[in-house]
């Protein structure tokens, strides 16, 4: 996973939290951002993009294409093959924050241009393991960015492969940690994205809620770190200061501490092998209590079906993503219930045939056929309310 440490960076996903934050850092590291991608045109794109004047632009919707303000004429392309090509931009960093399935061929065109992604984009993985590792032994490397994932990676450096017993993914619980079943069943979208401890865009608040966004990570650390599933755990833990471990065949267990602050992370996907100052208090352990607990399966069945799907395995995992990203957009519109999240999800992977993909199509073509089965499901739900 190693490569070039002071590459120009691309920033694909440039108005989100992950986008925003990456700018912020490789402006403080001096780094020349030379591609921003996002959605739509918008005052925040329009602000980066004068910041940075040297950079192309990229905007995935081909609709927007009109009454572009002067900045932008002449540096900006618009449609899906538009963010493609920032992603192949040769020899740069490409730090992938899209949200959703959207992000996985910008990763797939960024590893064949023999590119380093830096990866915050869960979907990529999640939807398309299998692509993405064909993909790695092409060419080109990965490094995780979410935090979690960063903190398995730091462990891991220097590390024998062969002595790690297992994988611990830390979660927070999320605002529902404690809660019963019927709890759940009238809580609101608004209590739902009152995350205790992030701020996170609205469907992965929704999924660390769920806890999906815990299965989704024991996915992502499975083909990031070829690690089986029954190796992988995750353990509760609320102040979100222990940010996951290793432990080692001879009883070792190694950490990654600190508050939680995304910038972390992103700064050492930029600098990784060396490290940079950084603007970030030093780390205070007197008088803090740290917890851990075991997740609640039972209320929180999203995590369970995580594993189910990654033992599975073919395109599971991509129905998975795309069922919770149909279920979480009902949620959130007030057409099912929390807890119908999960039902939703499990329905739409009952009886979904098993295939192995081989391309980006095959799993396009199950993650289009799991969003019909998922609206179906949905429209279920709605009825018995």
């Amino acid at each position: 996973m190693g490569g070039p440490a002071l590459n120009p960076v691309v920033v694909l996903g440039a108005t989100g939290s992950i986008g925003r934050q990456t700018i912020e850092v490789a402006e403080r590291l001096g780094r020349p951002v030379v591609g921003l991608a996002a959605g739509h045109v918008s005052d925040a794109l329009i602000g980066v993009a004068a910041a940075h004047p040297d950079a192309a632009i990229a905007v995935a919707n081909p609709a927007e294409s009109h009454d572009l303000p002067p900045t932008l004429a002449g540096r900006i392309a618009f449609g899906p093959d538009a963010v493609l090509e920032l992603a192949g931009i040769p020899g740069a960093t490409v730090v992938n924050g899209i949200v959703g399935s959207a992000g996985l061929p910008p990763t797939l065109a960024a590893l064949a241009a023999g590119n380093e992604v830096a990866l915050a984009n869960k979907e990529s993985l999640v939807a398309g393991g299998p692509l993405v590792a064909a993909a790695l032994e092409r060419g080109g490397s990965l490094i995780p960015v979410d935090s979690e994932h960063s903190a398995i990676w730091q462990c891991l450096a220097g590390e024998d492969a062969a002595t790690v017993a297992r994988l611990i993914v830390t979660a927070s619980g999320g605002p529902f940690r404690g809660r019963t079943a019927t709890e759940l069943e009238t809580v609101t979208p608004a209590e739902a994205l009152a995350h205790p401890t992030w701020e996170m865009g609205p469907r992965i608040t929704i999924d660390s809620a769920t806890l999906m966004n815990k299965a989704f990570e024991v996915i992502e650390a499975h083909w990031l770190f070829s690690i089986p599933y029954d190796r992988i755990d995750v353990v509760v833990h609320p102040q979100s200061f222990v940010h996951s471990l290793v432990e080692f065949i001879d009883g070792t267990v190694k950490a990654e501490v600190g508050p939680p602050d995304m910038r972390k992370p992103i700064q050492y996907a930029l600098t990784h092998p060396g490290r940079r100052p950084a603007p970030h208090p030093a780390v205070d352990l007197v008088g803090r209590t740290l917890t851990f607990e075991t997740p609640d399966r039972a209320v929180f069945p999203c995590l369970e079906l995580g594993y189910e799907a990654g033992r599975r395995g073919g395109v599971a995992t991509a129905v998975l993503n795309a069922a919770d990203e149909v279920a979480v957009e009902a949620f959130l519109d007030g057409t099912i219930p929390f807890p119908a999240i999960a039902r939703v999800v499990e329905r739409t992977l009952d009886g979904f045939p098993e295939r192995e993909p081989t391309s980006l199509d095959d799993v396009l073509d199950a993650d289009r056929e799991a969003r019909h089965r998922a609206r179906r499901a949905v429209r279920d739900e709605a009825s018995r309310r």
